[in-house]
């Protein structure tokens, strides 16, 4: 790297914080910083063009888990850890829209709903049956009932008689949501270079060593905020997940508003104006999705145009106008992984699919760490 003497001095030299990863994560966690170290110097590196893993590739979703998702959840966690992940992701949230206002994410309350596929019965008759309980323990923290039997209105084709519906739930644009972040970075005077890869790192105990490609410079802390990118940082307590997604050109008389879940939240769909987006379908190929490179698959890309025509748009032309994906950090369990790795080094990582609600909060964690 051919750097200047007033490149390295103004922002490489005497670096406080360093944070890898722009995302949703991130930025709060540097803009956190930056509330509790006003005169601190912090660089955020970033290793794509725009926030490379999930923040700008996201569905937009404001949601805190579907009916089915929170039972499978219960099989695997123990009530307390579900409420409480529930709790996080309704006061991350919160905490997002606090920070950017709703009008800057284009906040809108429409409201969620779980549909299920005649074929998936037992799905269906479980969350019927369970939509009582699950309301039971979530009552403490909304305070009246989150789920609710409704009939469909939106002329679906081959599903279950009731939808479940849950008025907490919302949509944002996500493209605002990551622009205004960044706006607001670059307001606090947090540094933010792109298109840089951290390629090793060594805590010296005083002082980070930080090197990328064939550059190396000295930082005080490094905050690692690169989720699913971040299975080596863990020790594989992070796996990459890989959600596919296409959006429609927008369709005349288009009747759908809100945000749309799908077996066990496997696929996902809203409207974006008059268009659909539609993603999900890693459960098709665990193993192949299993990857940090983004790109499409036939057989994902089939069973999304398919539940179009055959579930979402049973009556209506539509044309494909974009597709694309992101990737998530996965692991074990839904809980994010927020600690310290040694002595100046710190990661806020394994988001679950759930950044947008989280993300605020982790960042926030990650940075009180320091």
């Amino acid at each position: 790297m051919n750097l200047s003497y007033w490149e390295l001095k103004n922002w490489f030299t005497n670096v406080d914080y360093t944070i890898v990863g722009s995302g949703i994560v991130g930025l709060h966690a540097a803009l956190r910083l930056r509330e509790r170290f006003p005169e601190s110097k912090i660089l955020v590196l970033e290793k794509g063009m725009l926030p490379q893993g999930a923040s700008t590739k996201n569905a937009g979703f404001a949601c805190f888990g579907s009916i089915s998702e929170i039972i499978d959840d219960l099989k695997s966690h123990s009530e307390e850890e579900v409420v409480r992940l529930i709790q996080k992701r309704w006061e991350g949230l919160q905490l997002l829209r606090r920070r950017l206002g709703d009008a800057t994410i284009d906040f809108k309350p429409y409201g969620g709903y779980e549909l299920f596929l005649k074929e998936d019965e037992n799905g269906y008759n479980d969350c019927i049956r369970k939509l009582p309980f699950i309301n039971e323990i979530l009552k403490p923290l909304f305070k009246s009932d989150v789920f609710a039997k409704q009939i469909d209105r939106f002329g679906f084709a081959g599903i279950q008689e009731y939808l479940v519906f849950n008025p907490f739930e919302a949509q944002i644009d996500t493209g605002n949501m990551m622009q205004a972040l960044l706006k607001n970075a670059f307001s606090e005077n947090i540094l933010i270079l792109n298109q840089q890869t951290v390629t090793a790192y060594l805590d010296k105990g005083n002082e980070v060593e930080v090197t990328l490609d064939d550059f190396t410079f000295k930082t005080k802390k490094i905050l690692f905020a690169t989720n699913g990118f971040a299975n080596f940082l863990t020790n594989a307590a992070v796996q990459p997940a890989r959600a596919q997604v296409l959006i429609t050109e927008p369709i005349e008389d288009l009747d759908i508003k809100g945000t749309f879940h799908l077996d066990k939240g496997y696929y996902y769909f809203r409207n974006i104006g008059n268009r659909i987006l539609l993603g999900g379908g890693r459960n098709l190929d665990f193993v192949t999705e299993n990857t940090t490179e983004f790109g499409q698959t036939e057989i994902v890309q089939n069973k999304l145009e398919q539940l179009l025509k055959e579930v979402i748009l049973p009556n209506q032309n539509f044309q494909i106008a974009h597709r694309w994906s992101g990737i998530m950090g996965i692991g074990n369990s839904k809980n994010p992984i927020v600690s310290q790795l040694s002595d100046n080094v710190y990661c806020g990582v394994r988001l679950g699919g759930m950044g947008v609600a989280i993300g605020s909060l982790i960042g926030t964690e990650l940075a009180d760490l320091v």
